[in-house]
């Protein structure tokens, strides 16, 4: 079974020998009465049992779950991430016997890249506890020429590779050469990749009129006509100068040979683009068909049952998008993006592109065959040295802080945590980067989360600068401006950007923080409302049925005067 697979599982028995390990050197909650007994499903054959109390706060299960597990685990039940670490485990409903997706690192992935005698490339994440047999069953699955399994030979130092040999045992030797041997006309070779290795196989040479042809080398025009990467905009948008050398170099890398690889952390397919040397990280390409829930997802999440995201209010594949949006509407200081000029946030060049099928994730049921490409979102890659969850939060600037919480607090961010906030160095002062939007511009407020709200620098106030450029956001330009790139916002999207904008103006008018504008916008607890969804509640009661909506966003405007007016105070 792949990483990605769903397993099914049988109840275990309160006398299981697995029910009576103890995973944390505290004192066992099993003669309490609101203990339960959850499971712990990973990629792979998994599944571990837990003892929990439903008073229990989701930090203190992910802290045990860090003494055995994983150093930052993530927790998905019922097509919900258990994001907020203060909430109990009976918020999020999850009961005795529940099953809980546990997401962990893909450090323990291997990539391999087979090529076939007639020039097909088959693409791998192997699991490096696979064995060599492993490997022949799936190239017989993708090509049915491949299908007689007893003829495939792998060689490595003049010995035949047994079919129950581990790939980690293999890999583990760097300089080895593997030779495949597919009906005695092919071989294979490996070579040094990053940390793992590349498997491929190579026809022999054959003569043409100029020569010789090496199967080595994929034809670019194979898969289009001329690019391996390709925006995917109206024609008669015309892209910035940055985004275009962004393309052109993640495409190069691909016409070099330089595979994708996927990033150990997140939720979904997040994959790290190279240049055509293989020596630098250019880009960061997300597809749409890996995104948590989605039908390609890498982490062993479960399919969405209606299409919902992790998060409340946002949908499974339009992630990308959001990606984008976020860096559409970090504008400059000056107002609108001229060329290449960077953005208040600092949020990294990002577009929606149509990448070669080449290196990415594919679960055991995709028919690859039907597709030879990916569309999703290809960011700028930064350079840094880690993310904030590395440092203790005093050490960041207090203008780094407020950027990224005005960026927050106008697009609703559901999804901020320290993890996907990058720290750098720009002569010799900390910048930080803010990265992962694919959960901005929900539907609603319910998931909002912003961690830097209990950073110390939130409750500074902002400065003169920021304030002005606050004061010339406009929420109706910035749908216009999605609209032109291509998203035409949901009525319910569009209502939160322009709830969002009210509030951060409003807020900022008044001298608020972003601790106070940002705890209006979040929730205490997950079943306790916040301050901006009782004013929504507030607003629709007064209004009529099919009211305009420029009337619904006046009488909200004023119940929320009254309440920041109070905050002020």
């Amino acid at each position: 079974m792949s990483s990605s697979g769903i397993l099914a599982l049988s109840p275990i028995r309160e006398d299981s020998p697995m029910t009576s390990v103890r995973f944390d050197g505290s004192r066992s909650p099993h003669c309490s009465q609101e203990s339960i007994l959850i499971f712990l499903q990973v990629p792979g054959p998994s599944v571990i049992p837990l003892r929990v109390l439903e008073s229990e706060s989701i930090a203190s299960v992910k802290l045990r779950i860090q003494k055995f597990a994983v150093k930052t685990p993530k927790l998905v039940f019922g097509g919900r991430e258990l994001a907020r670490n203060n909430s109990l485990v009976r918020d999020y409903r999850v009961g005795d016997g529940n099953v809980l997706h546990l997401v962990v690192r893909l450090s323990d992935l291997q990539y391999i890249t087979v090529r076939t005698i007639s020039g097909e490339t088959h693409n791998f994440q192997v699991e490096r506890n696979r064995n060599v047999g492993y490997i022949k069953q799936q190239l017989a699955k993708r090509d049915k020429s491949l299908d007689d399994v007893d003829n495939h030979k792998l060689i490595c130092d003049g010995e035949e590779l047994d079919d129950h040999q581990l790939i980690d045992d293999i890999s583990r030797k760097n300089d080895a050469v593997i030779h495949l041997l597919i009906r005695k006309c092919a071989k294979v070779r490996t070579k040094p990749f990053e940390k793992d290795f590349e498997l491929s196989i190579d026809a022999p040479t054959v003569t043409e009129k100029d020569g010789t042809h090496d199967l080595q080398i994929v034809s670019r025009n194979l898969l289009y006509k001329d690019l391996w990467i390709e925006p995917v905009i109206d024609p008669k948008i015309e892209l910035s100068p940055m985004i275009t050398k962004l393309i052109n170099s993640a495409s190069l890398g691909l016409e070099k040979g330089n595979l994708p690889i996927m990033s150990s952390d997140g939720t979904g397919g997040a994959y790290f683009m190279q240049d055509d040397s293989g020596q630098e990280y250019v880009a960061v390409f997300k597809p749409i068909d890996e995104e948590p829930m989605a039908e390609n997802n890498p982490r062993g999440l479960p399919l969405s049952t209606d299409g919902e995201g992790l998060k409340k209010g946002t949908r499974v594949g339009e992630g990308a998008i959001r990606e984008v949006a976020a860096y559409i509407l970090d504008h400059p200081v000056g107002g609108k993006r001229l060329a290449d000029e960077a953005g208040f946030a600092g949020v990294p060049p990002t577009a929606m592109v149509r990448c070669s099928d080449t290196g990415f994730h594919h679960s055991e049921a995709y028919n690859r065959a039907s597709k030879n490409f990916k569309i999703g979102s290809l960011q700028a890659f930064v350079e840094n040295y880690g993310s904030c969850e590395d440092m203790g939060p005093r050490a960041f600037p207090v203008q780094e802080v407020h950027k990224i919480s005005v960026l927050d607090i106008r697009l609703a961010n559901a999804d901020r945590h320290a993890g996907n906030i990058l720290m750098c160095k720009n002569e010799g002062h900390t910048m930080l980067v803010p990265i992962d939007h694919g959960y901005c511009l929900p539907e609603n407020f319910e998931d909002c989360t912003f961690e830097w709200l209990y950073w110390p620098q939130a409750r500074q106030h902002f400065n003169d600068a920021t304030i002005n450029y606050i004061k010339a956001l406009d929420a109706e330009e910035d749908i216009t401006l999605l609209k032109f790139y291509g998203w035409n916002l949901s009525p319910e999207c569009a209502r939160t950007l322009r709830i969002s904008t009210m509030l951060l103006k409003k807020g900022a008018e008044r001298g608020l923080t972003p601790y106070d504008i940002g705890s209006i916008m979040c929730r205490e607890t997950i079943n306790k409302e916040s301050k901006i969804e009782e004013m929504i509640h507030e607003a629709n009661d007064a209004v009529l049925p099919g009211t305009h909506e420029a009337m619904f966003l006046e009488i909200l405007s004023e119940i929320m005067d009254r309440l920041l007016d109070k905050v002020k105070m």
